[in-house]
């Protein structure tokens, strides 16, 4: 690597297939860096976003996406994932008019599978989209990222209760 930061080097999340573990280690303390300096200045959610940066690193080390949809359960957490889909360059003007969303939002990517933001709707929502992609023979995983506090409504209770047959579909639990 030269001198630059690994950062500067990533344009896309398949860059990210490229980098050691190492390497990838230092990633996710130059974004973590990337992101408190944003937020010191434009406000957001910056506790959920520091806590996802390995979980992101790691989704989009091994998934293709946009083949590959990520959901996140709460929205605010996917600061790493604007930053690795594109969107470095608007980082400063995250949650500004005119700006970029401080949630996932399919008109600002492709990267992005459903605008979220608040906990408790993304096994739901990632169990339709694992099944539609069954329905229409597409490849692909659906992957739910969920936070502990989405254990306090029933809907991922229900949504437990269908996932059986689907092998498409993966739920990661970011426990705090």
């Amino acid at each position: 690597m030269s001198d630059k930061r690994i950062l500067d080097i990533i344009t896309s999340p398949a860059d990210l297939k490229l980098l050691s573990n190492e390497e990838l280690s230092i990633l996710a303390g130059e974004i973590r860096h990337e992101i408190v300096t944003t937020t010191s200045k434009t406000g957001g959610h910056v506790a959920s976003s520091l806590g996802a940066v390995e979980i992101i690193l790691a989704l989009h080390s091994l998934l293709d996406c946009p083949k590959d949809k990520i959901v996140f359960d709460v929205g605010h957490q996917c600061y790493t994932h604007k930053i690795l889909t594109g969107r470095r360059g608007q980082f400063e003007q995250l949650r500004q008019l005119d700006g970029i969303s401080g949630f996932p939002n399919p008109n600002e990517s492709v990267h992005d599978a459903f605008i979220a933001g608040h906990g408790n709707t993304a096994l739901s929502l990632a169990i339709g989209m694992a099944w539609a992609k069954k329905l229409h023979h597409e490849q692909g995983l659906v992957v739910a990222v969920i936070g502990d506090g989405a254990f306090t409504g029933g809907m991922v209770y229900e949504g437990m209760n269908n996932i059986e047959h689907l092998d498409n579909l993966l739920v990661i639990l970011n426990d705090n």
